[in-house]
């Protein structure tokens, strides 16, 4: 009833709308009875002893059928109308609610819940919660109508009503026995619901793994494991369901025959009329079906409350990023300071300690316009110094400040104005090649194409069917690796970002093509003092000469900073690191060749 209260207050008025004409169609309904007892006692059985009739009697008989029967259609219309708005209003209004919260949420939470079950959350979760919503004015009006029903039927005959209303007390304990029974069966078939959206997700997210490896059989296997035990939840719930419908359908006409027969008697001694029996057991005839929808509603609240606690879990999560009320300037490339920052990502191991530190005591600074490589080995906090960069995630100590401010202290969405990143994993939407860069940034052609020649992509953007129009399919499955890095490193420059971060960002392209990237990236920053500051994340030896200064991470930690060829003369480890990468890039670049100019990623290979 909490659940169905919330419906309530956030749509009184559609509620109240749906509940009058629930009652007008339960006034009528009783009303059809009354009308009909009248014409069975005023005009049918006068005609019976008669032989004959008037028109002006069958022509009044039948006005009050057909005006009863039009208001009683318009009660129907009014429900129904009103209830389904009221129902898509509410999953419309959880859905953006739950979506929201996905978008405020930091990833760190993101990371603690599979992605299968966020779908679910926002799809089948908010869909079960206002199921109810549907049968609830239906059912409200069946209380009214209860009421005056109950009142006609003690008017008419103490003695029949009594035996009737045997019938009510009869459903009510055989509801509650059908929803002890269904409960805990429908909670586990929601529960399945969305692991097997977790695993479909799951398997058309690694498609190519799956088939490279060629594994479809078990992840077929795997998707159907939970399939079947879906499957024979949802029958449990039917189980359930057809071992109770039928009984609680024939409650109400077995108490239809006791009426007819307690009624047939009372007749008999003379202590009710043909009409009052024609009213009283069409009445009951016709409450037979309303009262179900007391067991429609019922019937769809153990899978609505288990949605509402599972879609509660979500609004209610906490780890939300603070902002400030503070904003940057314009223009110009950003200073930029990392200090003393420790990060640690949440965990849950034996010992009962929640985290593992990966970043400790980060400091480095850069001023405006400069270019930052930042190199380390595999898992030494690289990516995650790049997150805290752009406030991703937020430093467990320590401050990232830009332009002096601790990026903390800036409003909401004053990070994403002056900051921007380009991952190491390239996500394009299926869409075009305009939208993926510009993605709903209101900027002319023209500065869509200046982007996509500072990112090097213009040759074989134009070299496209379409160019701009043209659509790149889903995670930009038409492109190479390399094109796909392109379009998203000029979708961070075409917002023209005071402070650009680079993860990796250009590992799919070819040596020749990422120098001309980053050159062109350099003339950016020194054309009229604006540009942006660079952090470039890279192995490549050629890539990291290029920057002004290098800071080597090792073990997340600031081991060495300086300029590349300091630390090639003072960092042994820095020192063996390039020189390993440079090996490995080479080595690469000799199976490319003995592979064919096929597989290379090149303007010349694309083209």
């Amino acid at each position: 009833m909490r659940v169905l209260w919330v419906a309530v207050k956030a749509e009184p008025r559609v509620f109240t709308l749906s509940v009058l004409a629930s009652g007008l169609y339960a006034a009528m309904t009783v009303g059809t009875a009354q009308v009909l007892g009248w014409v069975t006692e005023e005009v049918v059985l006068p005609a019976f002893r008669s032989g004959d009739t008037t028109a002006g009697a069958l022509a009044g008989a039948a006005t009050a059928i057909l005006a009863v029967a039009l208001f009683k259609a318009l009660g129907v219309a009014g429900r129904r109308f009103y209830a389904g708005l009221m129902q898509y209003r509410m999953q419309a209004r959880y859905r953006r609610a739950v979506t929201r919260q996905y978008l405020r949420l930091p990833l760190a939470w993101h990371h603690r819940h599979p992605t299968g079950q966020l779908l679910s959350n926002a799809n089948a979760d908010v869909e079960a919660v206002w199921a109810p919503i549907a049968p609830l004015p239906m059912a409200v009006g069946v209380v009214f109508m209860l009421l005056i029903a109950a009142v006609s039927i003690l008017l008419t005959d103490v003695m029949v009503a009594v035996v009737g209303f045997l019938v009510f007390p009869a459903v009510a304990l055989l509801n509650v026995l059908y929803q002890r029974r269904l409960s805990p069966v429908a909670t586990r078939a929601q529960q399945l619901r969305a692991e097997v959206s977790e695993v479909a997700h799951e398997s058309f997210e690694g498609g190519l793994v799956v088939k490279t490896l060629g594994r479809e059989h078990d992840e077929t296997e795997r998707f159907a494991e939970r399939a079947r035990a879906l499957r024979d939840a949802n029958v449990a719930v039917g189980r359930i369901r057809g071992l109770f419908d039928p009984v609680l359908e024939a409650l109400p006409n077995l108490g239809v025959l006791a009426v007819l027969l307690v009624g047939s008697i009372r007749l008999e001694a003379g202590a009710m009329t043909e009409g009052d029996l024609v009213h009283v057991a069409y009445l009951f005839t016709l409450l037979a079906w309303p009262i179900r929808a007391l067991g429609w509603v019922l019937a769809e609240v153990p899978r609505s409350v288990v949605g509402w606690k599972r879609v509660r879990g979500v609004l209610d999560a906490t780890g939300s990023l603070p902002y400030g009320d503070r904003s940057l300037g314009q223009g110009n490339a950003a200073a930029l300071e990392v200090r003393d920052v420790r990060f640690a990502y949440e965990s849950a191991d034996e010992d009962g300690d929640a985290s593992v530190n990966v970043l400790h005591d980060v400091s480095f600074s850069a001023t405006p316009g400069r270019t930052i490589a930042v190199v380390g080995p595999t898992g030494s906090g690289k990516s995650t110094l790049t997150s805290l960069l752009v406030r991703l995630v937020d430093p467990a100590d320590g401050s990232v400040l830009l332009d002096g401010v601790d990026a903390r202290d800036l409003r909401r969405g004053g990070v994403a104005e002056t900051a921007a990143l380009v991952p190491q994993q390239t996500f394009l939407f299926d869409d075009t090649v305009r939208g993926n860069v510009t993605l709903g940034l209101d900027v002319p052609d023209e500065r869509v194409w200046e982007a996509l020649r500072l990112a090097q992509a213009d040759g074989f953007v134009a070299a496209l069917p379409d160019g701009l129009d043209t659509r790149v399919g889903e995670r930009g499955a038409t492109l190479s690796g390399g094109q796909r890095q392109r379009l998203a490193l000029a979708r961070a420059v075409v917002r023209r970002p005071r402070l650009l971060v680079l993860d990796d960002a250009t590992s799919s392209v070819d040596p020749q093509v990422e120098a001309r990237i980053l050159g062109a990236l350099r003339d950016a920053q020194s054309a009229g003092g604006g540009g942006a500051t660079v952090v470039v994340v890279a192995y490549r030896k050629a890539t990291i000469a290029l920057a002004d200064e290098v800071v080597y991470v090792e073990h997340g930690r600031v081991a060495a900073r300086g300029t590349h060829a300091e630390l090639l003369e003072r960092s042994e480890g820095y020192r063996a690191l390039v020189n390993a990468y440079e090996r490995a890039e080479v080595e690469h670049q000799l199976m490319g060749e003995q592979a064919g100019p096929g597989e290379a990623d090149s303007e010349e290979a694309v083209a």
